[in-house]
């Protein structure tokens, strides 16, 4: 062991089986771009620290250059035997730059080297990812914008409520994403904060300037604690809650495609380039995709249970449980930057089946509500409209007709307020413009949200 970085105590032989069990280069050096753009502006602080001359920073700073090139190229020899990425890389920095190699690490950890590489990746994802929102967001608008005329019943318990837009269904699911997008805004806000120069947990003996830090490497603050710098994960939990959420949406969204798409239900087409046949029955169209969406949810649900569980009882401040934060941290975010655009392209080809929406929208007792409010702006408490339509449906459902098959005089059998005017007040396609206020279904609050949406989406 004498011949690791942190050897100099020990005597004795690693065990292979140990030093193949601890090992994180196989996840962790995907930071090795963001942990190279750290070595560099580290130098840069060592020198304005006055620990390195200008010659030898240029040293560092081209043979980092280097290793940066070798890792772009896929050239990068990585070596389980130096456990991690960081030492991956300060082992190629010594064999290129010799004794010098060794200066790179001076009142530095691991601690806070590898917070503050998880930093940087969860930063640039996230902002990656907000961008992939927006095309999504956007595309739910413009689906909006051409449904605006179009009708649907909306439903609660799966069962048949009351009729709407369809522009407000896709504004619904607009709505979800874009409280997705401001989470990651808030995951971008609290993963912007600099550990690096907190040291193992109590600082560095140095001077190391780290503001210029932050500036070098585009972090807004600066950690205000070093024992929490180095054990804080926080950002992490907040990154896998805003994925899962996140998914929590696209499946709900998926459920909903996957009962439209099914032949009981027929109100909407998916693109073909997302569905799949079956190996036995030739008459299948699987909805593939949505499927698929729906089960990522739980995949990145566990993750996040998964990170809870690893911090939950760790004392402070860093511990090797840690090194385990990753994998899920990955996987949440791989998960989303593969999802998001495949969702983007089926909600941007999705057909709804029109014409049978609206003769779907004329069965039934879509109207009830138009009917009680009615009686109520007629001077009818709304508990009493409410008995009264009910005693209408049920004579309905006794007789097999629909509302529209009553007469007047049916109606004045149930209250004496009923008059002709009441056949156009149930007319499904009516109902959606007699809702008031902001969100509605009406074509006036639509349009309101769908001008809302665009100047947030410029």
């Amino acid at each position: 062991m004498k011949n690791r970085s942190w050897g100099g105590r020990f005597k004795g032989v690693q065990s292979k089986e140990f030093q193949k069990f601890s090992a994180s280069i196989d996840f962790d050096s995907k930071l090795a771009l963001y942990d190279i753009a750290q070595n560099i502006a580290y130098a840069g602080a060592l020198a304005k620290a006055g620990l390195l001359t200008s010659s030898e920073l240029d040293r560092l700073e081209r043979a980092l250059r280097g290793i940066e090139k070798e890792i772009r190229d896929g050239k990068f020899k990585y070596r389980e035997e130096d456990e991690d990425i960081h030492m991956n890389i300060e082992r190629r920095l010594k064999e290129k730059t010799g004794r010098l190699g060794g200066k790179i690490h001076t009142g530095r950890s691991r601690n806070d080297q590898v917070a503050t590489d998880t930093r940087m990746y969860v930063k640039e994802n996230t902002k990656e990812i907000i961008r992939l929102l927006k095309n999504l967001r956007k595309a739910f608008v413009r689906q909006a914008e051409k449904h605006i005329d179009g009708f649907m019943p909306a439903y609660t318990h799966l069962q048949v409520a009351q009729p709407v837009r369809i522009a407000q269904w896709f504004m619904a699911y607009h709505e979800m994403f874009a409280r997705d997008a401001d989470r990651f805004a808030d995951v971008l806000k609290r993963a912007d904060v600099l550990p690096l120069g907190s040291g193992a947990l109590a600082g560095n003996n140095y001077g190391i300037d780290r503001k210029f830090l932050a500036r070098q490497l585009g972090f807004k603050a600066v950690s205000q604690n070093s024992i929490d710098a180095v054990s804080d994960r926080d950002f992490a939990l907040d990154f896998c809650h805003a994925v899962a959420v996140m998914f929590v949406h696209v499946s709900r969204l998926a459920e909903e495609l996957v009962i439209f798409s099914s032949r009981e239900f027929s109100s909407v087409i998916l693109p073909e380039e997302f569905c799949t046949g079956s190996s036995i029955m030739p008459q299948k169209r699987n909805p593939d995709l949505p499927e698929l969406l729906r089960g990522k949810a739980g995949r990145v649900n566990g993750n996040l249970v998964n990170l809870l569980t690893l911090l939950k009882g760790l004392p402070l401040a860093y511990n090797r449980d840690m090194q385990e934060d990753k994998p899920p941290l990955f996987d949440s975010c791989e998960q989303a930057l593969a999802s998001i655009p495949l969702v983007t392209v089926m909600v941007k080809k999705l057909k709804f089946n029109t014409p049978l929406l609206e003769k779907r929208i004329a069965d039934g007792f879509i109207t009830a509500v138009d009917l009680a409010d009615y009686l109520v702006l007629k001077g009818t408490p709304f508990r009493e409209a409410h008995h009264i339509v009910g005693s209408v449906v049920r004579e309905c459902e006794e007789r097999g007709i629909r509302f529209t098959d009553l007469s007047a005089e049916d109606l004045k059998k149930h209250s004496k307020l009923f008059s002709e005017d009441i056949f156009s007040f149930v007319d499904p396609k009516k109902s959606p413009d007699r809702k008031k206020g902001i969100g509605s279904t009406s074509r006036k609050a639509i349009e309101a949200q769908i001008l809302r949406a665009k100047k947030e989406l410029k």
